[in-house]
């Protein structure tokens, strides 16, 4: 892959996370600012995801920990879980919340 494709398929994955906080009706706030989408939580808490161009993955960080997502097969896949990007935003969304959330 390279750095275009990589670009666009992060900036994809990025729609995707903004687009399903919206449709939740969740009390996140979310921004974008340069490589970094933070995400915030009534309680302050956040999370972070993050592009690593030298690496060619997205970089997650929450109160569970940190996680490294390589493209393969066609999804973002954590390198230590083996949790696709999303399922894993959505479950870090939840421990953040202190709820469930009604994911689209």
């Amino acid at each position: 892959m390279n750095e275009t494709e990589f670009h666009q398929l992060v900036d994809s994955q990025m729609q995707i996370i903004e687009q399903a906080i919206d449709d939740s009706g969740a009390d996140i706030d979310y921004e974008t600012t340069g490589n970094v989408m933070t995400l915030e939580f009534d309680d302050r808490s956040q999370i972070i995801i993050n592009r690593q161009e030298p690496m060619k993955e997205i970089w997650l960080a929450s109160k569970s920990g940190g996680f490294h997502f390589q493209w393969q097969d066609e999804q973002w896949i954590c390198s230590k879980t083996g949790v696709e990007l999303i399922s894993m935003v959505k479950q870090e969304c939840e421990k953040h919340a202190g709820e469930e959330i009604d994911w689209e």
